[in-house]
């Protein structure tokens, strides 16, 4: 797999892995701890070298188990966190960026990690009680110390990311892009890219949307992600079947699967983006990096560059409470 550059000269592969489904969202948990701990090093062994996790995701649970799979293989990871919720009694009350807490947070991780620094400490989500100068500043800090390499954000506004920036250089921001999820083109995109900031879209795939497996009539169990975001209501869902049957299409085209192209479309959309497609599975760890060798034609990429115009898309990316907490 060929290497792509987030800002600050790091230096990832094209496409990265996110670990969050390893130990939450997506229906049961795997039975099998060993058997992600392999998923993980099978994808470092096939070229993919950027994981992400997070403190919130288990929590605590995930960071674990990425620190225990890449111990033997640590300096062939750019190994990417979080920070930025108030976690109480194992559930998110809320975020907390104040700066005690972000180094509080970054020595639990590394301890977890079992690392010695973490390459991406991304703030989870802005939090609206701290100035994010004063976020940037910490950050800042922690890199002066060797415990953090590069500062990140996720589903930050154009604005934030400004202020930050001026600060201390922010890195990459990481916010869901995908073929229905066109929401950082319109101020983000330029702005990252006018600052010299890398983009790092999580569900890529549209929360497995696009690998073209979802049924227009599959249901989500209640702790599942999907059962709470509107786009995989009944209603809805069957609505958008129309939205990957045309990605469909163009796949049997090229001899390539819906994920390849989805991917290979986010790939096109700029030279510093770089997605983290999250799997339990070795095979769809292939399909995945397969997308860096599919070229799209310039007449592929106008198509599904207009595709929400032209065929719609049916209900937001997020629940009311959580839509209120990103782009700001």
């Amino acid at each position: 797999m060929h290497t792509r550059t987030l800002g600050q000269g790091l230096e990832v592969s094209a496409i990265g892995l996110g670990a969050m489904g390893m130990s939450q969202s997506y229906g049961p948990n795997p039975g099998d701890r060993n058997d992600m701990i392999g998923v993980l090093r099978y994808a470092v062994e096939h070229g993919v070298t950027f994981i992400d996790t997070a403190e919130v995701y288990g929590p605590y649970v995930n960071e674990e188990l990425v620190g225990e799979a890449i111990a033997p293989i640590r300096d062939q990871v750019v190994l990417a966190t979080k920070f930025g919720w108030d976690i109480v009694d194992g559930q998110m009350k809320g975020t907390n960026s104040r700066p005690a807490h972000i180094r509080s947070v970054a020595d639990a991780s590394l301890k977890r990690l079992g690392a010695e620094h973490i390459d991406l400490f991304y703030q989870h989500r802005v939090d609206p009680d701290v100035p994010i100068e004063d976020v940037a500043g910490t950050v800042g800090e922690l890199v002066a110390a060797g415990k953090v390499k590069h500062f990140g954000l996720s589903e930050a506004g154009a604005g934030t990311i400004r202020r930050a920036h001026a600060v201390f250089p922010v890195t990459a921001l990481q916010s869901e892009y995908s073929l229905w999820t066109r929401d950082p083109e319109a101020e983000v995109l330029p702005t990252c890219a006018e600052l010299g900031i890398g983009f790092v879209p999580f569900s890529p795939l549209g929360r497995g949307f696009f690998t073209g497996t979802v049924a227009a009539d599959a249901t989500f169990a209640p702790g599942e992600i999907r059962a709470g975001v509107p786009r995989f209501a009944a209603e809805n869902l069957a609505a958008n079947q129309a939205l990957i049957d045309h990605v469909r299409a163009l796949a049997d085209a090229r001899e390539a699967t819906p994920a390849q192209v989805s991917l290979a479309w986010l790939l096109a959309q700029g030279p510093s983006i770089v997605p983290i497609p999250g799997t339990r599975r070795r095979e769809r760890i292939d399909e995945n990096a397969g997308a860096t060798a599919l070229a799209l034609s310039a007449d592929d990429i106008a198509d599904l560059n207009a595709l929400v115009d032209t065929v719609g898309v049916a209900g937001d990316r997020y629940g009311e409470v959580h839509l209120k907490m990103v782009n700001l």
